[in-house]
């Protein structure tokens, strides 16, 4: 099991922190803004996003970055 969490505030170089750490450990990477956002930028519901997260929670591996609650 490989699971790493970036968090931190906007700015902070939570994303090139994430995908050079990505490409050095081949593990997938989940941006929250991602799952939140839809492509016009608008929310998904509450709901759906923690089943998302959940989703991708339950897996082996990953590195996801965000600063969400």
């Amino acid at each position: 099991m490989q699971k790493v969490i970036i968090i931190g505030c906007p700015g902070a170089g939570k994303s090139t922190f994430a995908r050079k750490l990505r490409d050095v450990t081949n593990l997938p990477l989940y941006y929250l803004d991602m799952l939140w956002h839809r492509p016009d930028r608008t929310n998904i519901p509450t709901e759906e996003f923690d089943r998302k997260l959940g989703d991708i929670m339950k897996k082996d591996q990953w590195i996801m970055d965000g600063n969400y609650g």
